[in-house]
């Protein structure tokens, strides 16, 4: 492979490969069942096989197939556990890396953007990727100055590549709802699509990362790497060490567990307060535990802008619930256009939907779990229970629909990482608007 795979008729092959590849083996599946092998060892081989096959052709294309599967990553939590289990480590392979781009395409790239004289710029510069991911690899290299760096390249076609494949796998939406069962694709696909031009530009990410680089200098609980240089499809950033978050998923101690998700938890809620900005893309591959026990932050390609901060109506939805006030509640979801003006809804029958989703707030500290939010799930996609009527009522307005796509896989990193956090603590400093009343103890 010398570059991303471009043409059309050959991504589309490669995608179409995902639903043709389980149904096969669905077929082969039932044979072996009729064969006398266990139904739950068939299907568990299946699953098995489809997911390494998720991961392998995400992997390939890079480009919009492996963001969706980076997207999708955050959410597993959420999927019942016999269906999530044989996902959760081709996904969680697709949080951190991909097959790299060889060094001969890296040296193209970098003679296009810096000049036929682009070694000048570097005291040591490593041809082996550190890491790789939808649209670009990153190098380990060793500035002139003698400052550790993280060369950020775009992948060659990544431009053609990130929008065909998210306009190819709407196309096959239907059948492609088989490789991760429990999950819609259309609303991520729609909001991936819109922020495409962001993606590409590293201009306007380098900017954005200077910026949350301000925001949180000398911050004793984030650390931002600076940016040192960029040029067209390369950007050049301090190197950054520390544990990927989704290595602490696997397999960290529970101090590093709880240290991880009290940061990252701390982060999503303070972000658009200090910097005005709100990082689009919660999945763990961004995210580092340093050595000092601060979060290193990376990847500021999706990021929007929040020039007022987080709404307060959100703190005042939050505390309303918490002090079980039922008709406020409805009020201000009214006055932000979550329910519209012509839909009649009972207050207490919201209050009966959302309080659930507020119990991390009502003690000291809590511990998401993938248990937790499956629940949650469960609750709100039962057609035969009241909250399911209820919630179709709820309308989403467009200003907060990426805010809910962060904070919800945002809870699903959480519910990963499994670590104790003072949740209550976090939301009622960080969360404007919110005036939470005292946390339960028990005892």
């Amino acid at each position: 492979m010398t570059e991303l795979p471009r043409r059309a008729i050959v991504r589309s092959a490669k995608l179409a490969r995902l639903p043709l590849g389980m149904a096969g083996r669905a077929a082969i599946g039932a044979g072996r069942r009729l064969g006398g092998r266990p139904a739950e060892v068939v299907t568990a081989e299946l699953q098995a096989r489809t997911a390494e096959q998720l991961f392998t052709v995400l992997g390939e294309l890079k480009g919009g197939a492996m963001k969706v599967g980076q997207a999708l990553s955050v959410l597993e939590a959420a999927m019942p556990e016999d269906l999530a289990r044989p996902y959760r480590a081709a996904l969680t392979k697709l949080q951190d890396s991909a097959p790299p781009m060889p060094a001969a395409t890296v040296h193209r790239v970098l003679t296009d953007e810096l000049g036929g004289r682009w070694r000048t710029k570097f005291a040591l510069f490593d041809d082996q990727p550190a890491a790789s991911a939808s649209i670009g690899q990153v190098h380990r290299a060793i500035w002139k100055d003698g400052r550790e760096v993280a060369v950020k390249i775009q992948y060659p076609g990544a431009a053609q590549a990130l929008i065909g494949d998210f306009r190819r796998i709407a196309q096959v939406t239907r059948v492609s709802a088989a490789w991760v069962p429990g999950l819609a694709l259309q609303p991520l696909l729609a909001e991936l699509l819109a922020r495409v031009e962001d993606e590409l530009d590293y201009d306007l990410e380098a900017r954005r990362q200077r910026q949350f680089g301000d925001a949180y200098d000398s911050d004793e609980h984030v650390f931002v790497p600076a940016v040192v240089h960029q040029r067209g499809a390369v950007l050049v950033s301090e190197w950054m060490d520390g544990t990927p978050l989704s290595r602490i998923i696997t397999d960290g101690t529970p101090d590093e567990r709880a240290l991880a998700a009290t940061r990252y938890l701390e982060f999503l809620l303070s972000a658009p307060q200090r910097a005005r900005l709100l990082h689009a893309d919660p999945h763990p591959g961004n995210f580092r535990l340093l050595p000092d026990g601060r979060l290193g932050v990376m990847d500021f390609g999706a990021v929007d802008e929040l020039p007022d901060g987080l709404p307060p109506a959100l703190g005042q939805l939050v505390s309303a619930a918490l002090r079980e006030d039922a008709p406020t509640l409805l009020e201000v979801l009214r006055a932000e256009g979550f329910v519209l003006p012509s839909m009649k809804l009972d207050p207490w029958s919201v209050l009966d939907l959302l309080a659930p989703f507020l119990e991390p707030l009502r003690g000291p500290t809590f511990v998401f779990r993938r248990a937790w939010l499956r629940d949650m799930a469960n609750r709100i996609q039962d057609p035969r229970g009241e909250e399911w009527r209820t919630g179709i009522k709820i309308n989403l307005p467009p200003d907060y629909l990426l805010i809910h796509r962060v904070w919800a896989g945002g809870i699903g990193v959480l519910c990963q990482l499994e670590g104790e956090v003072p949740a209550h603590d976090l939301v009622a400093r960080c969360l404007p608007g919110a005036h939470l009343p005292d946390p339960e103890i028990d005892g």
